[in-house]
Parts: C-alpha cells; structure tokens; sequence
C-alpha cells in the first residue's frame, strides 16, 4: 500500500483523499492539454481553442482504447480543410453524443467544436454558429 494512503486513518479521511485525487487529475488533464494545443504554435486563440478540442477529444479515444489514440480522421479533415473548415464540418453532420458524455465526465465539456464556435463565434459562418448553438441546446449544455 502507498505510504500516504496508509497514513489515513478515517474512512472519510479516505474518501477525502480521494476526491482532492480526482480534483487534481481533472487539473492535471486539462494543463496537458492547454500545452498541447499552446505547442501547436497556432496563429490565433480559436485555433489553439480547436486543438485544445482535438486533444481532449483523443482523450477521450485514449481512456476507450486502453493506450494513446490519435484522431486519425479528423487531423486528415485538418490537413485538408484546415482546423476551422475542419471545426465546421465537424459541426455539420450527424452528432453523437456519446464523446459529449464522456467528455462532461472528464470535465471537459467546454471542449467540444460547438462549444468553441459559440466562443468565438466571429472566426466561423453565422450558419454553423446557430448550429452548434442549437447542438448544444440538444445536448443539454446551454452555458459555457
């Protein structure tokens, strides 16, 4: 057993630990990603706000897999389209909602394309602004 479990005295103390845990692994994920993205070296905040979105979502694919897994298709609709014609065309199809959920587990439900669009929405067309809009509406995330 590690030395400071093993100094916890108290099932809550326990439970205690354990929460300050989660709290600072959540922390933890979401630097890594913020210095992903800043590394990038991206041109503008939206663009380093995207990337953020690319790497939690691997994350996502990572936690599923079992081992590191990059977005293949969607860092090949990056090299085509670049990252916010990517952003768009993400938002313009079919949405599922099972990496929303899982995202909102990890605490990172702010890092979505929609929710990134609806941050800035200057950098993107009106059109895909109502939509990711009304996408997070659907998924019951009004308020960023």
């Amino acid at each position: 057993m590690d030395e400071i479990i093993s100094k916890l005295k108290t099932p809550e103390e326990c439970l205690w630990f354990a929460e300050i845990c989660t709290d600072l692994a959540r922390v933890a994920r979401r630097r890594a990603i913020e210095l992903r993205a800043i590394n990038i070296g991206n041109k503008s905040e939206v663009e380093t706000a995207l990337w953020e979105v690319i790497f939690a979502y691997e994350e996502v694919l990572s936690k599923k897999n079992g081992k590191r897994t990059l977005a293949s298709r969607t860092r090949q609709m990056i090299k085509r389209h670049g990252i916010i014609g990517a952003a768009e065309r993400a938002v313009n199809r079919k949405i599922e909602a099972m990496g929303y959920k899982v995202l909102v587990e990890m605490g990172l439900q702010d890092l979505t394309f929609e929710a990134i669009i609806v941050r800035f929405p200057k950098a993107f067309s009106q059109q895909i602004v109502k939509l990711a809009k009304l996408r997070l509406d659907e998924l019951g995330k009004t308020k960023l």
